[in-house]
């Protein structure tokens, strides 16, 4: 099994923070992927452009009160992840 299939293995179950190359940000908890999507519930996806906070302001405070959920579940394109964090390793 491979590094980074391990380190995935960790993440399902937990809540997650997904950074995407467009100007949204996802959080939720990973239930699964497959070679197309992560796919996730209990998600929040966070469009940038109605916001004048910045991701890394979003994502902090997301650290600290929680994810705000607007969707029972959501499917993210793979090609579109920057990176993939535990919520809980997000530094307050």
């Amino acid at each position: 099994m491979s590094e980074d299939s391990q380190f995935f293995d960790q993440m399902v179950g937990k809540t997650v923070v997904i950074d995407l190359t467009s100007l949204y940000v996802i959080a939720g908890t990973l239930i699964g992927q497959d070679q197309h999507y992560l796919f996730l519930e209990q998600a929040d996806v966070h469009d940038l452009r109605d916001t004048t906070t910045t991701r890394e302001l979003y994502v902090h405070e997301m650290g600290k009160h929680g994810v705000a959920v607007n969707r029972e579940r959501v499917l993210v394109s793979r090609r579109e992840v920057v990176s993939l964090s535990a919520l809980d390793d997000i530094i307050r």
